[in-house]
């Protein structure tokens, strides 16, 4: 009876470890990037890389990334009134971001509107619309470079 017990034992251990190595290779086939070595990167022009990272769920054009569910944009504030933002983004461009009564502002501490002021980095996150817009859900204040 104990060495039947010790074979199932046994067997549940093999079959858990072959399941759990086949689940993380057929994740590694589903990865954009598996197999796709540093030297490979570097032979890549600059406009294929972009769309490798864009692709890859990694940073678009505008400083905005891709995520399930939502976009963030990070920038300086170049321009503010009671309703909207405009942001510079890192890649020499503009962004228009508009503020709602739900738009949350933290800081360390928590913030508000008129906490943000023209030349600090700000990071967005909030929907795009249509017109390449955004309507900001929360934004996160950082601090401005030196």
């Amino acid at each position: 009876m104990r060495k039947l017990i010790l074979i199932f034992i046994v067997s549940i251990i093999i079959v858990g470890s072959g399941a759990f190595y086949g689940g993380m290779k057929y994740q590694e086939s589903k990865n954009p990037l598996s197999g796709f070595s540093r030297q490979n990167f570097d032979n890549l022009s600059e406009e294929q890389r972009q769309q490798l990272q864009a692709n890859a769920g990694g940073t678009l054009p505008g400083g905005a990334s891709r995520r399930a569910g939502s976009n963030f944009l990070s920038g300086e504030v170049i321009a503010k009134d009671e309703k909207t933002l405009t942001l510079k983004t890192p890649d020499g461009g503009s962004k228009i971001v508009f503020l709602s009564a739900s738009t949350t502002v933290s800081k360390m501490d928590d913030g508000s509107v008129n906490d943000i002021e023209i030349g600090k980095q700000i990071m967005i996150n909030g929907q795009q619309n249509s017109d390449g817009s955004y309507t900001a859900q929360t934004i996160q204040m950082g601090q401005s470079p030196q």
